[in-house]
């Protein structure tokens, strides 16, 4: 079923393009010309508009030109009579999928374009969200602890309920909220994400809910929020815990409510998302403390899911090291990197407290380090500020150790050459601060 926006000033054809397109199962809406459909386009999402062209006030083509700027991603089709196919052409230069030519010749050809247009609709999600989701790593490679966790994704996904997931930072949450989506009957919806650590208060509001023209300085044209944007789908917001009270509160009413308004705007606009949100902070002293609204906690948490550190599913650690190696090889040094045996067991030894995060950070600065395409223990550092203990096995005579602040040198060096000179990549490479980099870079000369 799609959301269909139907416009025409003829009620006749008005209403027998939304008939026929509700007997195939269609969400339509009617408007009567083009100024009452901007302001339905305003009010909610769309899968795909019809449209006549000639209309009063707002004509097909400007209607057209707004789609395109504000909402891309939505499909038009135009009506066109006998004898104006140009303008028509027109429309399609603008970005409208096809056009329809007016008398109808019967409801089976308006069918053939709308499935037509509606297709490549979900083609373009699909590979939105494939390309999403292809950079994930799965959810586990069979640790037990990991059964109820995957049990719990599969029996709530069917359902609409909203989800909080728990754990520590680096435990995949944003992996379990995207397969809570892709396992739903929304996964042909958006998914849309944002942390709520990520931005300033005031950027973190204008992200979530929009803004109009000269909301704020700057402002200079409308802007669809993230939320407006997952209408239909999921929305994931992670850190939760992060939000100011006043954010909490504006919140709250979208979920009781699922109405809001863009800032700056005065319509309240309808929204139908499904609500995953995650938190690594302690949500139940926050609220003792006054710091986390207890509505809000009870309308996210009514399915909570925790997610065990990687130190608790020890038998994922080896299969999830080889696939994150499989992909952050060819991206580093250009071709497939393994790791050695030394390399596993000392993986398995250590007790991740940044969880999958630091592992494939730790990946990472491996695969710079190492010297041959089999990564050895010797390349594996667990610490970022020092190189990791010699192997008991295999310790290197002292008069081939090096000087610490070489290696550190080096190791900088190398993380700078693999991002192109990119020094926040690098500080991530590294796992260090951006700060501490530059630091680093002034002390060691390192231009």
């Amino acid at each position: 079923m799609a959301r269909i926006l139907v416009v025409d000033d003829e009620p006749g054809l008005r209403e027998f393009v939304g008939d026929s397109l509700r007997l195939d199962g269609h969400d339509v809406v009617e408007a009567e010309d083009g100024r009452v459909a901007s302001k339905k386009l305003d009010e909610r999402g769309f899968d795909l508009v019809v449209t006549d062209l000639r209309m009063p006030h707002v004509d097909g083509l400007t209607l057209v030109k707004k789609l395109k700027a504000e909402q891309p991603e939505v499909e038009v089709i135009v009506m066109t009579a006998f004898g104006a196919v140009d303008t028509a052409v027109a429309a399609m230069k603008l970005g409208a999928f096809d056009y329809l030519q007016k008398p109808l010749g019967g409801p089976d050809e308006l069918r053939l374009v709308v499935e037509r247009a509606l297709e490549r609709r979900r083609l373009l999600d699909a590979k939105a969200g494939a390309s999403a989701d292809d950079s994930l790593p799965p959810l586990t490679y069979g640790d037990p602890a990991m059964a109820p966790v995957v049990s719990a994704i599969e029996k709530v996904a069917r359902t609409s309920a909203s989800v909080l997931l728990l754990g520590e930072t680096g435990t995949g949450k944003e992996v379990a909220a995207r397969a809570i989506h892709a396992r739903s009957d929304r996964r042909a919806r958006p998914f849309l994400a944002i942390n709520g650590a990520a931005l300033a208060e005031n950027l973190l509001e204008s992200e979530l809910f929009g803004h109009e023209r000269g909301a704020f300085t700057g402002a200079v044209e409308r802007r669809r929020g993230k939320i407006e944007l997952a209408d239909g789908g999921s929305f994931f917001l992670d850190e939760i815990g992060e939000l100011k009270l006043e954010l909490q509160a504006k919140l709250l009413r979208v979920l009781q409510e699922r109405r809001f308004e863009r800032l700056g705007g005065t319509r309240s606009l309808d929204v139908d998302v499904r609500w995953i949100a995650a938190t690594n902070r302690d949500l139940g002293a926050m609220m003792a403390g006054g710091r986390f609204r207890e509505d809000l906690y009870h309308r996210l948490a009514v399915f909570p899911i925790r997610l065990p550190p990687l130190r608790e599913r020890k038998g994922d650690l080896v299969p999830l090291a080889r696939a994150l190696l499989a992909r952050i090889g060819p991206s580093v040094r250009g071709r497939v990197l393994t790791l050695g045996a030394d390399a596993e067991a000392r993986l398995v030894a250590w007790h991740w407290p940044g969880n999958v995060r630091e592992l494939a950070n730790t990946l990472e600065r491996a695969a710079i380090l190492a010297e041959r395409d089999v990564i050895g223990a010797s390349d594996v550092w667990l610490e970022a500020s020092a190189p990791p203990p010699a192997a008991v096995d295999a310790a290197p005579p002292l008069a081939a150790a090096r000087p610490l602040v070489e290696l550190e040198r080096d190791a900088i060096v190398a993380a700078l050459t693999s991002v192109a000179g990119n020094r926040r990549k690098a500080a991530e490479v590294l796992g260090i601060a951006e700060r501490t980099l530059y630091d680093k870079l002034k002390r060691y000369g390192i231009e």
